[in-house]
Parts: structure tokens; C-alpha cells; sequence
């Protein structure tokens, strides 16, 4: 006759206890509860394994940034500009990164758990080496090791691409994403893209003005005084755009159309992080790659 487990009330007692005892050491394993309404700060908490408990816009994060993953029980904040800041309470969080683009966020957000703020994104300074240092010092604060891992990790990688590249036909590279079939976007040599094909050793066709960021709305037709540039397609954009513009007399008679130097990259946050430069940098080396090797 089978044995019949017998649970008493004392049972049940120390099994909750053992329970959330375990619950708590996950907890201090996991690290203080952060929350943050920037997504350059968003990815690089999560790439780094700290414990986010709150974000913003996080369906539009899934598909823009695409990587790092969002764990499914992160809380969606609302939008960047405008949080919900009761989701925000009930949230919990033992701290609050954010950014000078929501900088006016802070004075409610310090009611709720103390506020640090990161810049990556400044005029005429280096969102790569503002990325590195706000890895590091959130690495610190969290007491995350992976955080410098990921800034040597990358710089590595970007060496060994730089050396495979450097085997290529050294022409320029002109990143955008298009707004619609008329016009699109430019990153010029100061945004993170652009800081990415630099230190790839690659020259960015684009040499405009530029802030830090993409120049915008270009015409289209201005794609024709660029001829030798190879044009990387940076989603997301939309996609009736995108078939207009492709189907278009103009874009078929482009020399980069006709000659197969266009890549579409995958979807990547143009405001990211080390994870978002590392992204494009590896979408860059494959297909560079494959184009040289076709």
C-alpha cells in the first residue's frame, strides 16, 4: 500500500517558511529592484543581468531594440515622456536610472526611490565612450561584473571586426532609416552608429552637419551625390515606405542598387547602447561579409 504523505499545519509552516526564505536569498541574488524610463539605460541594465522591475514602452522596445530580452515580468511605465507614475509605486523599485532626455521626470520618480542619472547622448561628445562609462559606473553600483565584461567584450569584437573589414573595398558606408518613400534619415559621425563604423575603421559617406544624433528629413533624390557609398538600411521604417521606394524608378537606377551594395540590417535602437553598437557591428561584419564573399 502506497504511503500517504501527511501534511500538518506545523508542515505547512516550515514549508512556507523555507519558501519565502528561498524567495528572499533570489532576491539578494538578483540585486536591487531598478527601474528606468530611458532605453539606452534599459538595455544596458538588462545585458548586464541587473533586476528590472519597471520600463517604458516596453511592446515598442521588443521590436525597435529587439535585444537584450525583456523578462515578462518587467512593468510597462507607459510612455518615455509621460510615465505612469502610480505603476511606477507599485512597482517597488530600490532605484531609479534615468537620463537627461527625462531629467523632468526626476523630482516626482525621487518620491518613490532615489534617482541617478546617465548621459549617453550629449551634443559633441562620444555616445560609445558615454555608453562605456555608464556601463561601468551602473555596473558598479549594482555590483554586476558583466558590466565590464560587456565593455571589453565589445571592444574586442570590434578589433577583430575592424581587422576583417579592413579587407574590404574601403568604400564609404551611409547608415539611415528611411521616414517615408521621399525622405529619410542619416546618421552622421557623432551618432552611435556612426561612432560604430569608425571604430570598425569604416568612413561614413555622410558628411553633413550632424548632432549627436540622425539628420532628418533628407530627400531622397540626395541618395544619387553619395554613388560610391555602400547604404545600410536601418529598421524599423515603415513598410509601405520601404515597397514604395524600392519599386521606384530612382532607386533601381541608384549605382548602390544596381551594383548590390544596399544591406537591410535587422531592427536596431537607434538611441541604444553598447548592445545596440554591438549589434549593428555584428549585422555590419556578416554582411560585409557575405557581400565580399558572394
Amino acid at each position: 500500500m502506497p504511503r500517504v504523505q501527511k501534511f500538518t499545519r506545523r508542515t505547512l509552516l516550515s514549508t512556507a517558511a523555507a519558501l519565502a526564505a528561498t524567495r528572499v536569498l533570489q532576491a539578494q541574488d538578483a540585486g536591487p529592484r531598478v527601474a528606468t524610463l530611458d532605453w539606452a539605460l534599459l538595455e544596458t541594465l538588462l545585458a548586464i543581468g541587473a533586476n528590472v522591475v519597471a520600463a517604458t514602452e516596453l511592446r515598442q522596445f521588443r521590436q525597435v531594440a529587439v535585444e537584450p530580452d525583456v523578462p515578462a515580468g518587467v512593468a510597462d511605465l507607459g510612455l518615455r515622456g509621460s510615465p505612469n507614475f502610480e505603476a511606477l509605486r507599485f512597482a517597488r523599485p530600490d532605484l531609479i536610472f534615468n537620463s537627461n532626455f527625462y531629467a523632468s521626470a526626476d523630482p516626482l520618480m525621487s518620491r518613490i526611490a532615489p534617482v541617478e542619472t546617465h548621459a549617453i547622448y550629449r551634443p559633441g561628445e562620444s555616445p560609445y565612450v558615454l555608453a562605456e562609462q555608464a556601463t561601468l559606473a551602473i555596473g558598479e553600483r549594482l555590483q554586476r561584473p558583466a558590466a565590464r565584461r560587456m565593455v571589453e567584450d565589445l571592444a574586442d569584437k570590434l578589433d577583430r571586426y575592424r581587422n576583417l573589414l579592413a579587407k574590404g573595398d574601403g568604400r564609404p558606408v551611409l547608415p539611415i532609416n528611411l521616414g517615408d518613400a521621399r525622405h529619410y534619415r542619416v546618421f552622421g559621425s557623432d551618432s552611435m552608429f556612426g561612432e560604430v563604423l569608425k571604430r570598425l575603421g569604416l568612413v561614413n559617406a555622410w558628411t553633413g552637419a550632424t548632432s549627436y544624433s540622425a539628420v532628418a528629413p533628407m530627400g531622397i533624390e540626395t541618395l544619387a551625390s553619395m554613388p560610391e557609398a555602400r547604404i545600410v538600411l536601418i529598421p524599423p521604417h515603415p513598410m509601405d515606405a520601404f515597397g514604395a521606394l524600392t519599386e521606384s524608378a530612382f532607386w533601381k537606377a541608384l549605382p548602390a542598387v544596381r551594383e548590390n551594395r544596399v544591406l537591410m540590417v535587422g531592427s536596431i535602437n537607434p538611441y541604444g547602447a553598447l548592445p545596440a553598437a554591438g549589434r549593428f557591428a555584428d549585422f555590419l561584419a556578416e554582411g560585409f561579409s557575405h557581400a565580399r564573399n558572394g
